[in-house]
């Protein structure tokens, strides 16, 4: 059977694009009016409108917005960070941070390493005196009790008398029981078993048993076994053929001839020739049908859509372009123009009612008034501040002396006073010569070596 495409005729050619034209033409043709619909709109509506929006946006909304920034800026944000900046942050580092910093490196530090100090030799002592206390207290008794009260009781009053015991009494009498077990029991028991046991179990059991094994037994197992050989081999041969003739070959006699003819000469066969000599013309006729088609009804459909325009055009189109241009005309000379000198008008008012006054309010009112501040109130206060600050460091460095006098006497009272260092003579440095061998009269040449090397 040829597998190849054969040529389809005319007469399914022409029906089916007659079909296909009429189904695609009214798809076609909603699909050019949807696309002109889209442009018309696109030009019309969307494009001016987007114009419009962005005019009224770069003219209107974002002068106006800028306008409102900078108006709550000044109303809500610019008096927050003059007050932050000249009042909060001033006020906060010279009112609390330096007078914070200046306690702490003149007062807190200094009490706090003189109170660390005395705790460390405080510590120490205790660190000294503690342990011999606790060994006085709960070492030395029991070490007293264990060394002179235990140790000679448990040696003198058990283990000696424990020893004597074992070696004169016990030992002796238990060599006499093992000696007395031995004759007594032992003997004759293993007399009992070599002479008389052993026999008997050798020539009354096991001799039998290995004769019985070896001349009955092993001949009846060997031929048992054959026999079983035998007959494993006859079944594994016709177990096999039952087993194959009862499940395998009807089966496969009923796939062989019966199953596989009819799925190949009943359903492959007339399925493959209704594919290759029906489904196959008809699809690619479908396909080239749709393709032309789609063609044809785009050339109807512009003629149609041509026609409608130029209707449409002479009907509409001209009155309505005439007046959006009356309109247009009275918006730019009746809204435009008037907004923008309005806008002008504003902007004018707010330079010179707003920004100016500011300005100069600014520069003749609040800047000489914050100088006057900083001249007149901030700097003496500043300096009275500084006045007393070195007042009080001085009080602190005396009372820092104060405090180390008195640490040293605390130290004295708890570990004495230090060793006077005895006086003695100076040493006197031994003249140099340099090496030469002209010495001064009663002095010993010194060695080579500078004073920075000898330390």
């Amino acid at each position: 059977m040829s597998m190849e495409h054969p040529t389809s005729p005319a007469l399914i050619r022409i029906p089916v694009r007659i079909v296909v034209l009429v189904a695609v033409l009214p798809v076609r043709m909603a699909w050019d009016a949807l696309t002109a619909t889209g442009r018309l709109l696109d030009r019309t509506l969307l494009r001016p409108a987007g114009r419009g929006l962005e005019w009224l946006w770069r003219k209107a909304l974002a002068p106006a917005g800028r306008g409102l920034v900078w108006l709550l800026g000044a109303v809500l944000v610019w008096p927050w960070v003059a007050l932050w900046r000249y009042v909060v942050v001033p006020v906060a580092r010279y009112g609390v941070a330096v007078p914070a910093v200046w306690l702490y490196r003149t007062l807190l530090r200094p009490a706090g390493r003189g109170l660390l100090r005395g705790l460390a030799v405080a510590g120490e002592g205790l660190g000294w005196f503690l342990p011999r206390l606790g060994r006085a207290v709960f070492v030395w008794p029991w070490v007293g009790l264990w060394r002179y009260v235990v140790v000679p009781v448990a040696r003198y009053g058990i283990a000696v008398p424990a020893v004597w015991l074992y070696r004169r009494v016990l030992s002796p009498l238990g060599t006499g029981c093992l000696f007395l077990l031995e004759k007594l029991l032992l003997v004759p028991f293993v007399a009992l078993f070599r002479y008389v046991l052993v026999p008997l179990l050798r020539y009354g059991v096991a001799v039998p048993a290995l004769w019985l094994g070896r001349h009955v037994l092993t001949p009846l197992g060997r031929g048992l076994g054959r026999c079983f050989r035998q007959a494993g081999r006859g079944l594994g041969w016709f177990l096999p053929r039952l087993g194959r003739a009862l499940f395998v070959w009807p089966w496969a006699g009923l796939w062989r001839y019966v199953v596989a003819p009819v799925a190949r000469y009943g359903i492959a066969v007339p399925a493959v020739w209704l594919w290759t000599r029906v489904l196959v013309p008809v699809g690619r006729e479908v396909r080239d049908a749709l393709a032309l088609c789609w063609r044809v009804a785009g050339f109807v459909s512009r003629a149609v859509g041509r026609g409608l325009k130029w209707l449409a055009w002479n009907l509409l189109g001209r009155p309505l372009v005439r007046v959006w241009q009356g309109l247009r005309w009275c918006g730019r000379h009746l809204v435009a123009r008037p907004l923008a000198r309005a806008w002008r008008g504003l902007r004018w008012c707010g330079r010179h009612l707003v920004a100016r006054p500011v300005a100069l309010v600014w520069a003749a009112v609040v800047r000489p008034a914050g100088r006057w501040v900083r001249d007149g109130v901030w700097a003496p206060a500043r300096r009275v501040a500084v006045e007393a600050g070195r007042a009080a460091k001085e009080a602190l460095v005396s009372a820092r002396a104060t405090v180390r006098e008195a640490r040293r006497d605390a130290w004295r009272a708890l570990v004495g006073a230090a060793r006077p260092v005895e006086p003695r003579e100076p040493e006197a440095a031994r003249a140099r010569t340099l090496g030469s061998t002209t010495n001064v009269s009663g002095a010993v040449p010194a060695p080579e070596i500078s004073l920075r090397k000898r330390g």
